[in-house]
């Protein structure tokens, strides 16, 4: 079945440039991709998407959105000269009807761009996905294509962003808003941060005082309506929603509301007022979380959850009798609060296999010795950007499954083009044996911690960061050009803006004047309040 579409106003055109016989615009850079000489042009009124195969919700979806993104009414005015040979659409050809995503999920696609019809074809619709972006990209802004034949893939399986909403509240907008930045980028997993020490915006049904008294107020929480809206807005994307609840440490807001669970700290033999970290030593406290993780599971379908364990302080632990004294009762702790830690741990993660969970753990579960799962990933965030390479090395010696998130803390910025520290990065780059690193280290993934930023700051501030890591994390790692990548990023930061992510600049528009502007800027709406 032929699909038709008519041109409706939305999102984005791209600015196409050959440098070198490749399509300076084209962000992340394919594997493989030959530009031929022949041009074409794309004529909404005309240009049909042709799903032949294995067709679904899922893909005729894909299919309208990217119609709309191509063909803005705005910047498609323009006709075709009539010694012009006009593309007249695009077939698309899903090899299979699997619509599961996950770790494995297929992402691969080839793209043959020849008239009267190109041709897409992919192993699975989120490989589709990846193609009809591409695709998108090709298009220029007078509605010209030149003919093209792509073959790509994703080097990496896991390609993530952090986004922490507890530090500060995101409204719903902005989330979808980074989920399109991430699809736009080839993206595919949406770590959320949903709750912290400073406030709790998970609306829980089992646990009502946990918002309630939680978040910052009342309008400040995410219902299971938004959770399930989020999840499935991501998944028409291509992009798995990892949720994360961190324990045993970085629990507060909200918590208190549970009786017995955070540990009391002590001065002496007098309480301080003070909670630290939730007492594992209680029966309670399993209960409390198996409810609590089987609430989540209910919501967010990825078989991973990410159960945290970092930065666990022990004092208030050692301070409390009643934990000192059921220490003195387990010898077989050695009277190491290490070792109580991972006691809760393991407790913790058996409960989630029991639920038919799996797990990532920030890395200091695996520097503690717990013991765990095979199909376990450290989420290795310390060392920065020059030693994160001694636990890569370590984690996957010890046959662990990596994802690296140390060297992009986005959060972190400095003056200048601070995009290229994060591109320079080279994920493998500790040792170890080459086919083991290819097996165990998943990706990569950007952190957009919330101590600084907002819905007021953080797409100019993630965005084109962020895009920089997603080209590390797509493309062959021998694709390292700054000079490359900074005219490429810049047309994709004009991409994006059309597409309405206030992306900030990428080059100093005082040495790179050719950079100092793109074809339509970012429209900030402002509504004066009287």
């Amino acid at each position: 079945m032929r699909m038709h579409m008519a041109a409706a106003a939305a999102a984005a055109a791209v600015v196409l440039v050959l440098v070198q016989g490749v399509a300076a615009g084209v962000f992340p850079q394919p594997q493989s991709m030959v530009v031929g000489s022949d041009q074409f042009f794309v004529d909404g009124s005309t240009f049909q998407f042709d799903p032949n195969n294995h067709q679904s919700d899922l893909l005729n979806d894909a299919l309208q959105r990217y119609f709309r993104i191509i063909f803005t009414s705005k910047q498609r005015r323009s006709t075709g000269r009539s010694n012009e040979i006009t593309l007249s659409g695009l077939g698309v050809n899903v090899l299979t009807d699997n619509l599961d995503l996950n770790l494995n999920t297929d992402e691969s696609y080839s793209l043959n761009i020849t008239a009267p019809w190109a041709n897409l074809t992919a192993s699975s619709v989120f490989g589709a996905m990846r193609g009809l972006e591409t695709f998108s990209q090709l298009v220029d802004r007078s509605g010209h294509i030149m003919a093209a034949t792509i073959s790509d893939f994703p080097r990496f399986r896991f390609r993530g962003l952090l986004v922490d909403t507890s530090r500060h509240f995101y409204p719903m907008s902005i989330l979808k808003a980074h989920l399109d930045a991430m699809a736009y980028n080839k993206m595919n997993v949406f770590h959320w941060h949903l709750v912290d020490y400073p406030s709790f915006p998970f609306e829980s049904a089992t646990f009502p005082s946990l918002s309630r008294t939680g978040a910052f107020t009342p309008s400040h929480v995410y219902t299971h309506t938004d959770v399930k809206e989020i999840v499935q807005y991501a998944y028409e994307r291509g992009i798995r929603v990892i949720p994360e609840f961190d324990s045993p440490g970085h629990m507060g807001a909200g918590y208190f509301s549970i009786p017995d669970l955070l540990t009391p700290c002590y001065t002496g033999s007098t309480p301080d007022g003070k909670f630290g970290p939730l007492n594992p030593t209680l029966d309670s406290t399993y209960t409390f979380m198996k409810a609590l993780y089987a609430e989540v599971a209910s919501l967010f379908p990825d078989k991973f959850v990410h159960v945290g364990g970092d930065e666990v302080d022990f004092t208030c632990w050692q301070s409390n009798p009643q934990i000192t004294a059921w220490m003195a009762q387990h010898p077989e702790l050695n009277g190491s609060y290490a070792q109580l830690e991972s006691y809760y741990e393991v407790k913790l993660l058996n409960l989630l296999q029991a639920q038919g969970s799996s797990y990532l753990c920030w890395q200091e579960l695996f520097d503690n010795g717990v013991a765990l799962l095979p199909d376990t990933v450290i989420d290795v965030w310390k060392g920065g950007s020059t030693d994160f390479n001694v636990t890569m090395a370590a984690a996957t010696k010890a046959g662990m499954y990596t994802v690296l998130s140390a060297p992009f803390y986005l959060d972190h910025i400095s003056t200048g083009e601070d995009w290229i520290n994060y591109y320079l990065v080279e994920p493998l780059n500790f040792e170890g044996d080459p086919a083991q690193k290819a097996k165990l280290v998943t990706g990569i993934k950007a952190c957009d911690w919330s101590e600084f930023i907002d819905a007021t700051n953080t797409l100019d501030r993630i965005w084109m960061r962020a895009a920089a890591v997603g080209e590390r994390a797509w493309s062959n790692e021998h694709v390292r050009d700054v000079n490359d990548a900074r005219a490429r990023l810049h047309e994709h930061r004009c991409r994006l803006l059309d597409r309405g992510i206030p992306a900030e600049p990428v080059a100093n528009a005082g040495i790179e004047m050719n950079m100092a502007f793109c074809p339509r800027e970012f429209n900030f709406v402002y509504q004066p309040p009287f």
